[in-house]
């Protein structure tokens, strides 16, 4: 069975390989080789390899097409409602024509899986936003962490955002409230953090500079700067030091009730960075039950 597809400017410099799974279904990448290297996949009906990138116009061409059986490895997209949709526009701090900038809310995903549906990119995709592109991540928040996220509205601007966070050229800032009083105003947090890939064990280090804010009723508020991006990089390191999130179910000691607040108190304040000489700093305000968190705890916060 033969199938073809025409490339749009959605897909414009994507490799062939990425596209295929995006598009066709979760195919194991040895199976994607074998078909290019056979002559079963081609673009415009000539042989080409997986790191070929896909250019306006392009035809991808299945020839021998039986990936029917990848296709319920699809991500099913969520279709956002109008009130979905408004809400998540009225959470945009910066919009030009290369990415928006938005004060993501807690309990909202930034892309779609197997545990959460609803996803920032699928509800952006249906926006007025994104009417002439599409949405393009370039960096995570957890879930139920609020605050700044970039998304790009074009490929070449994914690329740059993604080589600035490798350069570590992106400066974020969080602020946290934990559990327990620090012993110090200040300092910077080193740790091996563990994580795993399948069963493989991957140790990765971890720097973060903080600075306590206040303290108050066995609670402080700290400011963070990552200097590493792991994943779930500061919750570990505030329960390496014994002084996990207030409100994280995940990483948490026994003595302190993670169930008493039902939110994390983790949020993205302050990201900066520079293109092409011009500074862009933006801040994202804390969420309603943040602020009313640390001001039952008299905890002081100076919003600068």
């Amino acid at each position: 069975m033969l199938k073809s597809f025409k490339i749009d400017n959605k897909s414009i410099n994507m490799r062939i390989d990425r596209w295929i799974k995006n598009n066709i279904g979760q195919i194991p990448q040895a199976l994607i080789e074998k078909d290019l290297r056979k002559g079963n996949i081609k673009i415009n009906k000539k042989k080409t390899k997986s790191s070929t990138k896909l250019k306006l116009n392009d035809e991808i061409y299945f020839y021998k097409y039986n990936y029917e059986i990848f296709k319920k490895n699809l991500k099913s997209k969520f279709i956002p409602n109008k009130e979905t949709l408004k809400i998540n526009e009225n959470s945009i701090i910066e919009s030009n024509e290369n990415f928006v900038v938005i004060n993501k809310l807690s309990g909202v995903s930034v892309q779609g899986g197997t545990k959460s549906k609803k996803n920032l990119i699928d509800i952006f995709s249906k926006s007025k936003i994104f009417t002439d592109n599409k949405p393009f991540t370039v960096h995570r928040l957890d879930k139920d962490t609020s605050g700044i996220l970039i998304i790009a509205k074009n490929r070449s601007s994914a690329q740059l955002f993604t080589s600035l966070f490798r350069l570590r050229k992106v400066h974020k800032t969080y602020l946290a409230l934990c559990n327990g009083e620090l012993n110090k105003d200040s300092g910077t947090l080193i740790h091996n953090l563990i994580r795993y890939d399948n069963k493989k064990k991957i140790t990765e280090k971890a720097i973060t500079h903080y600075k306590l804010l206040d303290t108050n009723l066995n609670c402080s508020l700290l400011e963070l700067k990552p200097i590493t991006g792991r994943k779930h990089q500061i919750r570990k390191q505030l329960l390496e030091i014994g002084h996990p999130i207030v409100g994280d179910r995940k990483y948490y000691l026994q003595e302190f009730n993670s169930s008493v607040n039902k939110n994390l108190m983790l949020h993205a304040y302050k990201i900066k960075f520079m293109i092409e000489n011009k500074k862009f700093n933006f801040k994202a305000s804390l969420p309603s039950y943040f602020l009313k968190s640390i001001n039952a705890k008299k905890i002081k916060f100076l919003n600068n």
